[in-house]
């Protein structure tokens, strides 16, 4: 797949599944519940795994784990406490995110693999096959694990400072930084991702070039 597909597809399936969902739920704040809002948000990474699932005839990993956020997001609103404790509700779902992540090292393969199946593959037989032919190869192993453990522990560490800041600060503070703590923590970890992914591409397949 072409680094154009592959840019097109993230970018497509992050506003659906990320972007459009929090702008519906933004919109419907004034006007509805905060539970019905996040409830109607879930609904459009929920239809699109849906529809994944009918066209390819598989579930669609990254919808899931978007849909799952979504779901953990609507647990956290019924948790009532303080004006700290309602500030940390991300968090909460933050670092859940993030023990999926390193949980998923246990199992068959790491959630990375899925979703560089979903964002750098094509949809066709044989593109899927050899795709996954690369799981044979320990070092293909061996950096799907990293990148995986490497989102886990951003996530969780996300997680854990913005619960350490929100004790420590006052509420106007923690309110200034808490998007440049969360933004600069996932941009810190694409980058990293990215300039992995471009050293050990080589090793993986020699015949690919960036």
């Amino acid at each position: 797949m072409e680094r154009k597909q592959i840019v097109r597809g993230i970018i497509l399936s992050l506003l659906i599944n990320a972007a459009l969902p929090i702008l519906v739920y933004e919109l419907l704040l004034g006007h509805v519940s905060n539970i019905m809002a996040l409830t109607i948000a879930t609904m459009i990474p929920l239809v699109e795994t849906i529809i994944y699932f009918l066209k390819y005839r598989k579930w669609d990993v990254f919808a899931l784990f978007m849909l799952v956020g979504f779901i953990l997001s609507i647990i956290a609103a019924f948790l009532g406490g303080d004006e700290r404790l309602i500030l940390v509700r991300e968090s909460f779902v933050t670092g859940i995110m993030g023990f999926i992540f390193l949980g998923s090292l246990i199992t068959r393969r790491p959630l990375i693999y899925y979703f560089a199946l979903r964002f750098t593959v094509g949809k066709t037989e044989k593109e899927q096959a050899s795709f996954a032919d690369k799981w044979n190869n320990a070092y293909f192993r061996k950096v799907l694990r990293i990148m995986t453990t490497g989102w886990g522990i951003v996530l969780l560490g996300e997680a854990l400072l913005k619960v350490v800041l929100v004790y420590n600060l006052s509420v106007p503070t923690f309110l200034a930084i808490s998007n440049l703590v969360t933004y600069g923590s996932i941009g810190l970890a694409i980058i990293w991702t990215v300039l992995y992914r471009k050293k050990s591409r080589q090793k993986i397949d020699p015949t690919k070039r960036e």
